[in-house]
């Protein structure tokens, strides 16, 4: 379970350090940080499938996703004394991202081309990667390192051992150099990353996958689209929590009950009190379609080691939204969960547990910070260049 997510130079992310635990939500006003802290984590996952640097360009480019403000905000500006202005640089343009977890954390320095960059000049190079043992990063604690374009693993001995002096700028250690003989920590580490999961914004319009039949095969997982929602509770229902679907169902429909057609291909189906034929899919309101989809995301027998949720309370009515607070109290017995949310029904029904971590951010001088600075904020640093 991740203990920390660090987060320097992103957008309005200038310098933060976010404690996690098994269900954390992300609050905040509009413009406040939160679809930031949200794309920063993201990115983090993108890391270990090697696009990286390829979503920072679908972003705008680098230059567009750094820190826009200046390097230092003093207390004179603070204070309203001195204008908001820059100054020379002390510290080296750098975008970087990090983890804690108790067994292994993580780290990135992404930083600006070495002329010359040639047509590529618009992509970050990376400067500086660790994987190290443990929560807080000690030298004695660091199990591979890469400077630049060489990189190194820590032997049983302590002795150090140069993988690799060629790597790419544009290459993470992460997908090049994670071999299951010499460095099986880091090997660990990147497969539990790909298995994170990300919902965002499910389509629910008329022309939705998810309301068209669809070939299906055993689904555990629901895709990102939600095109094989039908595949997906059949799956459940099959190798799963049958039962849990059925009272989900009905804890935000009374009386309803959901079923598959498989005749055309597969289809949900959803029989309503009081009616005398069940509703297919593109029949249903955005709503109800919406909430059934986050019944097969959060209910997947295959649960990920961290399941992240932005707004999921789009398209929802708020009476739905305690039901979805339960449902995402479920996942979180069986992963660690990030809801990043601003509907109060659904923030008061996850606040209400003693269990969630509640991160309120909030936005002074255009950088994001947290309201209410924790008491169990770990020890974070980064490593230098």
């Amino acid at each position: 379970m991740l203990k920390a997510l660090a987060v320097y130079g992103y957008r309005s992310l200038r310098d933060l350090i976010v404690p996690l635990h098994s269900l954390n939500l992300v609050t905040g006003p509009n413009g406040s940080g939160k679809s930031n802290l949200y794309r920063a984590l993201r990115l983090l996952a993108e890391i270990a499938q090697g696009r990286a640097i390829r979503s920072l360009a679908q972003e705008g480019g680098f230059h567009s996703t750094l820190w826009a403000g200046p390097e230092r905000i003093s207390r004179a500006m603070r204070r309203g004394e001195q204008p908001v202005e820059g100054a020379m640089r002390q510290q080296p343009v750098s975008l970087r991202l990090g983890f804690a977890a108790d067994d292994f954390s993580y780290a990135i320095d992404l930083g600006l081309p070495t002329p010359p960059a040639g047509v590529f000049g618009g992509d970050p190079e990376i400067k500086r990667e660790c994987v190290w043992s443990g929560p807080v990063l000690r030298p004695s604690a660091v199990l591979v390192d890469r400077r630049n374009s060489m990189v190194k693993v820590r032997e049983a001995q302590g002795e150090w051992t140069i993988l690799t002096s060629q790597l790419a700028s544009f290459d993470s250690m992460m997908t090049h150099c994670a071999d299951p003989r010499q460095t099986p920590e880091m090997l660990m580490l990147r497969e539990e990353m790909r298995a994170w999961r990300f919902y965002d914004h499910f389509r629910t319009d008329a022309g939705a996958p998810a309301r068209q039949p669809q070939i299906g095969t055993h689904t555990p997982v629901l895709s990102h689209d939600g095109s094989d929602l039908a595949a997906a509770l059949q799956t459940i229902r099959e190798i799963g929590e049958g039962d849990a679907v059925r009272e989900a169902v009905n804890d935000a429909f009374p009386g309803a009950h959901v079923s598959v057609r498989c005749e055309a291909g597969f289809e949900v189906e959803m029989m309503q009190h009081g009616l005398l034929r069940p509703l297919r899919a593109a029949e249903l309101s955005d709503g109800t379609l919406r909430y059934l989809l986050w019944v097969a995301a959060l209910l997947t027998p295959r649960p990920p080691g961290l399941l992240v949720l932005n707004e999921p309370e789009t398209s929802l009515h708020p009476d739905l939204l305690p039901a979805l607070g339960r449902l995402i109290t479920r996942a979180a017995q069986r992963s660690q969960v990030v809801v990043v949310s601003h509907a109060p029904p659904l923030i008061d029904a996850l606040q209400q547990l003693p269990e969630c971590n509640s991160i309120m951010l909030t936005k002074s001088f255009s950088e994001t910070a947290m309201a209410v600075e924790p008491d169990d904020v770990p020890a974070w640093h980064w490593p230098t260049r």
